[in-house]
């Protein structure tokens, strides 16, 4: 399945490096794309069971799904994965 969300908190190549880095670590998740300009993630899986692993992670590393409660503490995750992956990039 190929799989494309506009996700939140998305504001720039670091926050995409740290995206793609932790969504690349998933098992059966492959081709992972980000378009900074309309925040939007791109994959493919294999199952739907695959898919929420995806959601489970971007929401872990801060920044969820379009939909999804987007709190002050994911608002801060998003920031501090921001800036490791700044450093990282």
């Amino acid at each position: 399945m190929n799989i494309t969300k506009q996700i939140q908190n998305l504001k720039c190549g670091g926050c995409a490096h740290t995206i793609i880095t932790g969504l690349n670590n998933l098992d059966n998740i492959n081709d992972v794309e980000i378009d900074v300009e309309i925040s939007e993630v791109s994959f493919s899986c294999l199952t739907e069971i695959d898919e929420q692993s995806v959601y489970k992670k971007l929401k872990e590393i801060g920044y969820p799904i379009v939909g999804e409660d987007n709190s002050f503490g994911l608002k801060a995750k998003s920031y501090i994965s921001c800036a490791i992956g700044k450093i990282k990039k």
